[in-house]
């Protein structure tokens, strides 16, 4: 059996499972730095995944409980799509990535897990990221902790204000 080492999962499988959604009681929350949350906007906010495909994997999360882009004000739209591109800058200047995946699962079928509460993932990419470990042991590596991450890019957001 393989075994990674990643104590601060503990935190999550201990934890009681909440019920209702994950995004709504994020955003109701005032402790950012707690949620990971980098940024706020007025009509969405900015959070580091957990769960992360690659390091700086973010989720731009819509501030209303909706599922589907159709249900999205023309304000709400231009406001994601700005933060969308702001923190694909910060990303780009924090991480230097040579690349971007931006997507939207709507529904879970298509491998949303939070289906009902619309959000846009960015996860950026390197020029060779994908290597042996998950071709061959089914294993990412994640080589930077969120919170270590979390710190530089709101730095980074302090620095262009």
């Amino acid at each position: 059996m393989d075994r990674i080492w990643a104590p601060w999962r503990i935190d999550y499988v201990s934890q009681k499972k909440q019920k209702g959604c994950i995004f709504c009681r994020i955003k109701k929350s005032s402790k950012d730095k707690v949620h990971l949350i980098v940024l706020r906007s007025a009509h969405c906010y900015v959070v580091l995944n957990t769960f992360p495909y690659n390091n700086g994997h973010l989720m731009v999360v819509s501030n209303r409980h909706i599922a589907f882009l159709d249900n999205l004000s023309d304000s709400e739209i231009l406001d994601m799509n700005k933060t969308l591109i702001k923190v694909k800058n910060i990303l780009k200047k924090v991480l230097s990535p040579s690349g971007f995946n931006v997507g939207i699962n709507l529904g879970k079928v298509s491998g949303a897990g939070v289906d009902k509460h619309l959000h846009i993932h960015i996860v950026p990419r390197w020029l060779g990221d994908t290597n042996f470990m998950p071709v061959t042991a089914n294993t990412k590596i994640v080589s930077q902790s969120l919170e270590a991450l979390y710190i530089q890019i709101k730095k980074c957001l302090q620095e262009k204000i």
